[in-house]
């Protein structure tokens, strides 16, 4: 399924994925001892997280390389294009030593890289905000709708026009 998370800014959507993720200080532990998943999470951050490494290493991180299923993430995560137009590909350094990527840049890489972990469950914080439209829209059709298809997939949003592709809205 696919669920759609909206709300006013500050009405706790970020919240309730962290809840998710058991990253939340519980309050009365004698009477919830946290969320209990069945299955492997992926978390795709409103902050996205790049280390200070190949674009290659920050979507592999530490997994082991399968060239077929790395070049199908860098596909769905709409990254082949800036790729192809770094001197070093996929293996331009990105960071202190290295370039600097956009912000919808560093989205997709963190969005490639949760792709490859491939998890069985996928949180989405507003991936498409920092996104152009072109590339937003290709983003949810291709990769969430399509390549993440039979995945729980988790989505908060403000773009109320993909609701209509959302199994559930809350």
């Amino acid at each position: 399924e696919i669920v759609g998370i909206i709300g006013e800014v500050g009405s706790g959507k970020s919240s309730l994925l962290q809840a998710i993720l058991n990253s939340l200080i519980i309050l009365n532990p004698e009477e919830c001892d946290g969320i209990h998943i069945n299955g492997s999470v992926g978390y795709v951050a409103q902050i996205p997280w790049i280390q200070n490494a190949t674009i290659k290493n920050n979507i592999l991180f530490f997994n082991e390389y399968d060239e077929k299923r790395y070049r199908e993430v860098l596909e769905a995560s709409q990254l082949v294009y800036d790729l192809d137009n770094f001197e070093g590909g996929d293996n331009t350094e990105i960071g202190e030593k290295g370039i600097n990527l956009s912000g919808g840049q560093k989205v997709r890489v963190s969005l490639a890289r949760v792709l490859y972990s491939n998890p069985d469950i996928y949180l989405f914080d507003d991936p498409i905000s920092a996104l152009d439209a072109n590339i937003g829209k290709k983003i949810m059709k291709q990769c969430i709708i399509n390549y993440l298809k039979g995945k729980t997939r988790i989505i908060v949003t403000h773009a109320l026009n993909y609701l209509k592709y959302m199994d559930k809205i809350i």
